[in-house]
């Protein structure tokens, strides 16, 4: 466990040190959470003043928490270990004595705590200085947020992790992660609320685990879901991580035994 906790303070310290590039992340957020922020408000202004239970003031404040935790959670692709396995490398990976899977996980969620605040404060301040953003006053969405957030980056890495072994299989793998920003982007809920999806794209979006990914933790932060509806949430985001966490090691147990790593 000491050691998984140590991979995780060096991934919060790799990340920490590229402070001019989280300078420029937040503000690449801040400008595209300005304009996501005004197309919601106009959507929800030219259906009358709501969009499937979201009005202005939830519009707004949905707009501003998915820039807040969108590089948190790590939306955007990953690709270290499959270039790892394309160069071979991952062969000391794999003869290391830690697992490989929860140690790449433990410096994930490393990763995504220095994440949160410089890359995810700035642009919660712009959205409640210039927008009407507003958050519950109960404590309760909070301490199940101290909870939804970290499953959400955890959810984040598996599918990531499993996505990354195609390497694999494949050479060149930038296709299967391009399809993969294209699909979590649009069913985690960062382009348009998961509610806004017509009802055969909402019941493809619930049958996967993108949504725990960040429309999860929104409604919990938000306060959209509350009481048993937001444990049950946070509930159903530790069923998709224990899911996605099996099925990446059955994945990666496949991998090792029947292939040869690409270059040695």
């Amino acid at each position: 466990m000491r050691a998984y906790l140590e991979l995780a303070r060096a991934g919060f310290g790799r990340y920490s040190t590229y402070r001019m590039a989280s300078v420029a992340g937040a503000l690449t957020n801040t400008i595209f959470g300005v304009v996501k922020a005004s197309i919601v408000l106009a959507a929800i202004a030219s259906a009358g003043g709501a969009i499937a239970g979201y009005d202005a003031q939830q519009g707004a404040t949905y707009s501003w928490l998915c820039q807040a935790l969108v590089a948190t959670v790590g939306l955007f692709g990953w690709r270290e270990l499959a270039d790892r396995i394309r160069t071979g490398d991952v062969a000391v990976d794999l003869a290391r004595p830690l697992d490989l899977q929860l140690s790449g996980l433990a410096a994930d969620l490393g990763r995504g705590a220095y994440m949160l605040l410089p890359r995810g404060l700035p642009p919660l301040i712009v959205g409640f200085v210039f927008f009407p953003v507003g958050l519950p006053h109960e404590v309760q969405p909070y301490l199940l947020a101290a909870v939804s957030i970290p499953l959400a980056v955890a959810v984040s890495y598996a599918c990531r992790f499993m996505v990354n072994l195609v390497a694999f299989w494949l050479l060149d793998v930038r296709g299967a992660l391009t399809l993969y920003v294209v699909a979590s982007n649009v069913l985690s809920g960062l382009i348009v609320p998961v509610a806004w999806f017509p009802g055969w794209m909402g019941a493809i979006a619930a049958a996967t685990p993108f949504p725990s990914m960040l429309q999860a933790p929104v409604d919990v932060l938000s306060g959209r879901v509350r009481g048993w509806d937001a444990v049950g949430t946070v509930a159903i985001q530790a069923a998709w991580l224990a899911g996605t966490l099996l099925l990446g090691r059955v994945v990666l147990a496949r991998a090792t035994r029947k292939l040869v790593v690409q270059g040695g």
